[in-house]
């Protein structure tokens, strides 16, 4: 009886979570693809490529999501794709360190009864970050999703990862778009004819990509106010003191 009880308040509360995070999340939508984002996310288009970023400042260096798409050429397949994520990447990081990616995993999955190729490295796109990649092709395109995580984060953020991705919808019609998102600017980015190399994988920029503006450095101005501040704090709390004593 006592396990019914229990089984029975897990499930309502399983389902009370479910409730909360579908009112809180947002679904994203542009020509090729849809998926759920995690409360407190949005886009930006960004050239040919859509950028999903935390609208929190202080976690925008925590995590990103990149999407690309292009029409299709030569080297835009599941096994061409197979092939390449299953290979280490190389780069130069912007302190002139030599950087090679770790590959955890590369394989071919379904999602939503469509397959795609998933992969997993570490260092690959961004210095320190895991990096899931999911790309596809759909009729006349090639569909690159990369989803990048702090690897000192990637607990926090994987059950939202889990979640887009199970999500993950693409779509396309041949001279026409069939989705229809609330926000028209969804619609402006051009699927571009050519990406280096023929394909949506591009090699990672010098340095590695980066994940947010770097937060400026305090001012002087600023570090005065503050010494001043703390001065005047040191100066009440000295004449409170001789006041007590007193």
């Amino acid at each position: 009886m006592k396990k019914t009880i229990f089984s029975s308040i897990a499930i309502s509360l399983a389902s009370c979570f479910m409730f909360l995070y579908s009112a809180h999340a947002a679904k994203f939508a542009n020509q090729f693809v849809e998926f759920e984002l995690p409360p407190q996310w949005q886009c930006n288009l960004e050239g040919a490529e859509w950028v999903c970023q935390n609208a929190i400042e202080s976690k925008k260096r925590e995590a990103i999501i990149v999407l690309a798409a292009k029409l299709k050429g030569d080297q835009d397949s599941l096994d061409q794709y197979l092939t390449y994520v299953k290979k280490p990447k190389s780069y130069t990081s912007i302190h002139g360190k030599p950087i090679t990616s770790a590959p955890k995993h590369a394989t071919t999955v379904d999602i939503n009864s469509h397959p795609w190729v998933d992969a997993l490295h570490l260092d690959s796109e961004i210095p320190d970050f895991y990096t899931r990649y999911l790309a596809t092709v759909k009729a006349d395109i090639g569909v690159l999703v990369t989803y990048s995580i702090n690897k000192n984060k990637y607990k926090e953020y994987s059950s939202d990862f889990e979640i887009m991705i199970k999500t993950l919808k693409v779509f396309r019609k041949p001279g026409g778009i069939n989705v229809a998102p609330s926000d028209k600017n969804l619609l402006q980015n051009p699927i571009p004819p050519n990406v280096l190399q023929d394909t949506v994988f591009q090699p990672p920029a010098e340095g590695g990509s980066d994940v947010a503006e770097p937060k400026k450095a305090k001012s002087t101005s600023d570090e005065m106010l503050f010494y001043i501040i703390l001065a005047v704090a040191l100066v009440v709390l000295f004449i409170i003191w001789r006041r007590r004593r007193s």
